[in-house]
C-alpha cells in the first residue's frame, strides 16, 4: 500500500452507516452515468447507420448494459449491508452534476453521452487498486480538496479514498475492528428478512449479510465485478471498457464521421438552475414534458425498491411485489429515455438534445407499511398511467407505456381494489382417443377404458419408471402396437401409480364414478440432485394448461425445453438438490394456479404460491414469484443470477 494512500478511519458503527451510504450513493451516481450512456446511443438505420453499425451499437449496448446491472447488485448489496447492521437502505443521492464534496476531489460524476470520453472515463472509475490512470481530461478533478476523519471525534466525516476498491476496502476492515469491539452479533443486529435476497430480485452476485464472513462475501462481489481484483477477469467492468474502448477505435477507423449516439446535453436539468455552469437547461416543449415524465418514473422505480427493503412481509408478498414493480418500471424507462435523447434541448441550445436527468424528489424514505402505504402507491401510478395517456398517442412508438403502467397499478392492492382470490384451475382435458401420434419426435399413446382415458407422452417422460414398475400390465415397454391397458389393474391402484408420474407423461380423464386427479393441497417444486425441477401444482407452463405435474429442464442442455428429457445426464450437469434454507415466512395462500412463463434466452419466470423444497422435501424458500435459473450457470440456483447473458444461453 502507497504512504501517500489516505487511510479510512471507522471507529463506530455511525462512521460505518455514514461511509456505507456514500458507497450506496457513488454506486448509485454511476449506475446513472452508464444508463445516460446507453441511453444517448443511436437506434436503427432510421437514425442514420448502417445494418452494420447497428450490429456493432448493439453490441456496445449490451456490454454497458450488463455494467449498469451489476451496478444495480452493487445498490443492493450496499442496501443489504447497511440492514445487517441495523441501519436502513440509503437510495437518496444528489442532483446531478453531483456536487464534489460528496465524493473525494479525484471524483467527478456528471451525466455525458456515449463517447471516447465517456469510456475512458468509466476506466477510470472502475481501474483496480494500483493502477495508475489518468481521468479523461473533460472530467474535471479538484486536486487541492481533501476530506478527513480526524481522530478524537464522534462526529461521522467525508474521508478520502484512492479508487471505489479502497473505499470498500476500507469499510471492510472497519468492519473488521467493530466485529472485535462490540461482537460479531451486536455488530451485525439487523433483520435479514429487512434484506432483499436473491430469491427477491435477479440480480448477478447478490446475496444477504448476516455476519462478517457473508459481509466479505458482499464486498468482494462489488470489487471483483468492477475492477476485476484481486485477480484479473475478463468480465470485470474495467475489462469490458478497456475492450469497449479498442472496439470503438477500431470503427471509428473503419466507419469515418461515425456517430453511433445523439448529441445529447452535458449535465440536463429540467427547470433552470441556481447555477447554470456546468449544465444544460432544457426548454423544447415537447422535451420538457418527456423528461418529466422519465423522472416520475425513475422516482416511482426507487419509490418501490425503497419498499421493498426493511420489510420482513409476514403478512404478505408486497416485498417481491415492489422488486418486480421496480424492474418492471425500467423496462417503462428504457424506451421514455432513449426517445427523450432524440429530442432537441431547446433553440437555446441548437445541435444540442435533450436527456434524462435523474432529478430526485427530496426524500425517498419508505413509507410506513398498510394499507395507506398500498393506497399512496397505488395512487401514484394511476397518475403517471394518465400521464403517459397525455403524452403519447395509440400509434406513437410509446404508446403503449400507459397501458403498461395500468397494468402495474392493478396488482397493488389497495383498499378499495381488493382482489377475490383466484380458483385452481381444473385439470387439462385429455386428447382425443385414437392412434398413436406424433409430436416433435414424441409419441402421445392413448388407450379407452371402462373407468379412465389414458393418455401416455413420451416428449415429458423422464424415465422415473413409476409407470411401468408399479403398473406393469398397463404400460408395456419394447412392444409393437397398443402398449396401453388401462384396464389391466385396479382403477383406484392405477390412478394412483398415474399421480406418482413427476413429469406428468401420465395423464387421465376420468368417466363414469371415477374422481379427477385432485390439486396439490400445496404447490412445490422440487429440486432434482443434478436433475430438473419437479413441480406439482395447477400450473399453466407458457400459456398451456399442463395438469398438476411437470419436470422443467434446469440444466439448459434439453432438446424440449422448457421440459426435461434427461440430457442433463449426457452433459454431465451438477446443481445440488439441498441448497441452504433462505429465511421466509409461511405463505397465507399455499395453493392456487400457477403461472410458468419461459423468458426468451432466460429463465423461468414464476408466478404464484410456491414452496421451493430439496429433492429430500426441506424447505428452501416460499414465494409468490421468483426468476429461476434454466441456463445452468447461476451462481445462485435455483435463481437466476442474468449468468445466461454472459453465456449466451439461447432458447424460447
Amino acid at each position: 500500500m502507497a504512504e501517500e494512500e489516505p487511510k479510512i478511519r471507522i471507529g463506530d458503527r455511525e462512521e460505518l452507516i455514514y461511509m456505507l451510504s456514500e458507497a450506496a450513493e457513488i454506486e448509485h451516481n454511476v449506475m446513472c452515468g452508464y444508463l445516460y450512456g446507453i441511453w444517448s446511443l443511436k437506434r436503427d438505420e432510421a437514425d442514420g447507420l448502417t445494418a452494420e453499425q447497428c450490429g456493432l451499437i448493439a453490441q456496445w449496448r449490451d456490454h454497458m448494459t450488463a455494467v449498469a446491472v451489476e451496478e444495480m447488485t452493487h445498490l443492493t448489496l450496499v442496501g443489504n449491508l447497511l440492514c445487517a447492521i441495523g441501519a436502513p437502505a440509503h437510495l437518496s443521492r444528489s442532483n446531478f452534476p453531483i456536487p464534489a464534496a460528496d465524493h473525494p476531489g479525484t471524483v467527478d460524476l456528471e451525466l455525458y453521452g456515449f463517447s471516447p470520453e465517456l469510456v475512458e472515463h468509466a476506466i477510470y472509475l472502475e481501474r483496480p487498486e494500483g493502477v495508475d490512470l489518468a481521468d479523461a481530461p473533460e472530467f474535471e478533478h479538484l486536486d487541492n480538496y481533501h476530506r478527513e476523519a480526524p481522530k478524537g471525534r464522534v462526529m461521522p466525516n467525508a474521508q478520502d479514498y484512492t479508487s471505489i476498491g479502497h473505499l470498500y476496502r476500507g469499510i471492510y476492515h472497519g468492519m473488521e475492528r467493530l466485529t472485535q469491539k462490540l461482537g460479531e452479533e451486536a455488530l451485525f443486529c439487523g433483520d435479514v428478512a429487512d434484506q432483499i435476497s436473491p430469491a427477491d430480485a435477479p440480480l448477478p452476485g447478490l446475496s444477504v449479510v448476516t455476519n462478517l464472513a457473508t459481509a466479505h462475501q458482499a464486498i468482494e462481489t462489488i470489487v471483483e465485478q468492477g475492477e476485476g481484483a484481486p485477480d484479473h477477469s475478463e468480465d470485470s467492468h474495467y475489462q469490458r471498457f478497456l475492450n469497449l474502448r479498442a472496439s470503438f477505435q477500431a470503427a471509428t477507423e473503419n466507419y469515418p464521421g461515425f456517430e453511433p449516439a445523439f448529441p445529447v446535453a452535458r449535465n440536463p436539468v429540467p427547470a433552470q438552475p441556481a447555477n447554470p455552469a456546468g449544465t444544460i437547461w432544457v426548454t423544447d416543449p415537447e422535451a420538457c414534458l418527456v423528461l418529466d415524465f422519465a423522472n416520475s418514473v425513475y422516482n416511482q422505480m426507487l419509490r418501490f425498491l425503497a419498499q421493498a427493503f426493511g420489510r420482513d412481509d409476514t403478512k404478505g408478498h408486497n416485498k417481491r411485489l415492489f422488486v418486480t414493480l421496480a424492474r418492471e418500471m425500467m423496462s417503462v424507462l428504457t424506451p421514455l429515455c432513449n426517445h427523450l435523447a432524440s429530442l432537441p434541448a431547446g433553440p437555446e441550445h441548437p445541435g444540442v438534445n435533450a436527456g434524462m436527468s435523474f432529478t430526485m424528489v427530496r426524500d425517498i424514505t419508505r413509507l410506513p407499511a398498510g394499507s395507506g402505504e398500498m393506497r399512496v402507491m397505488r395512487e401514484r401510478m394511476d397518475e403517471l398511467a394518465a400521464q403517459a395517456r397525455k403524452l403519447f398517442a395509440p400509434d406513437h412508438r410509446l404508446g403503449s407505456i400507459s397501458d403498461a403502467l395500468s397494468g402495474m397499478a392493478d396488482r397493488i392492492d389497495a383498499p378499495s381494489d381488493r382482489a377475490t382470490p383466484q380458483k385452481a384451475p381444473p385439470a387439462p382435458p385429455a386428447p382425443q382417443a385414437g392412434k398413436p401420434k406424433k409430436t416433435n419426435k414424441a409419441i402421445v399413446g392413448h388407450a379407452e377404458g371402462k373407468d379412465m382415458h389414458l393418455s401416455f407422452d413420451t416428449g415429458r417422460c423422464i424415465h422415473a419408471r413409476f409407470c411401468v414398475l408399479g403398473a406393469p400390465k398397463v404400460f408395456l415397454s419394447g412392444v409393437k402396437g397398443q402398449w396401453l391397458f388401462p384396464d389391466k389393474m385396479d382403477t383406484e391402484a392405477l390412478r394412483a401409480v398415474c399421480h406418482n408420474c413427476p413429469s406428468g407423461a401420465v395423464q387421465y380423464t376420468p368417466k363414469g364414478g371415477t374422481q379427477a386427479e385432485p390439486a396439490p393441497p400445496v404447490n412445490i417444486v422440487k429440486l432434482r440432485e443434478n436433475g430438473p425441477y419437479a413441480f406439482r401444482a395447477p400450473m399453466r407452463v407458457d400459456g398451456e394448461n399442463v395438469g398438476f405435474r411437470a419436470t422443467l429442464c434446469r440444466c439448459g442442455a434439453s432438446g424440449n425445453k422448457p421440459f426435461c428429457d434427461g440430457s442433463h445426464v449426457k452433459a454431465g450437469f451438477s446443481a445440488s438438490g439441498e441448497p441452504d434454507t433462505r429465511p421466509s415466512e409461511p405463505l397465507a395462500v399455499r395453493d392456487g394456479p400457477l403461472d410458468i412463463r419461459p423468458q426468451k434466452n432466460g429463465p423461468l419466470q414464476v408466478s404464484g404460491n410456491l414452496e421451493i423444497c430439496s429433492g429430500t422435501g426441506r424447505n428452501i424458500d416460499r414465494v409468490t414469484g421468483a426468476r429461476l435459473c434454466r441456463c445452468g450457470g447461476s451462481k445462485t440456483k435455483p435463481f437466476c443470477d442474468n449468468t445466461h447473458l454472459k453465456i449466451g444461453f439461447k432458447s424460447d
